[in-house]
């Protein structure tokens, strides 16, 4: 099987929702960026049997996981474990850019 290589600065953002661009998926993981314009939102929701993780690569998020808050600043990152609630949102002026991970794949 041939490596698959992909560029992490892979973008497209629109004004009407977040956008989700696939990088890659197997039966048992996705990786994907989430690209948010200022004002957007990921609605908090939970995945029972899977573990998720954010790690910004442009901008700033403020990143829900349970009852914490924290803002999340490109070089961060953040663990959302199965069965808690979990969000992100770009309260900023500014684009935001987030590597997401999760396994197992839902």
């Amino acid at each position: 099987m041939p490596i698959s290589v992909k560029r992490l600065d892979v973008r497209r953002f629109d004004a009407a929702k977040m956008q989700k661009l696939n990088l890659f998926e197997t039966p048992r993981f996705f990786c994907d960026v989430y690209c948010l314009e200022p004002g957007q939102a990921q609605t908090p929701h939970r995945h029972a049997e899977a573990d998720k993780v954010y790690a910004v690569l442009e901008g700033t998020v403020l990143a829900r996981v349970g009852a914490d808050v924290a803002t999340l600043a490109a070089g961060d990152a953040v663990l959302a474990p199965a069965g808690i609630d979990h969000g992100l949102e770009n309260q900023s002026s500014t684009r935001a850019a987030v590597l997401v991970f999760m396994a197992p794949r839902p």
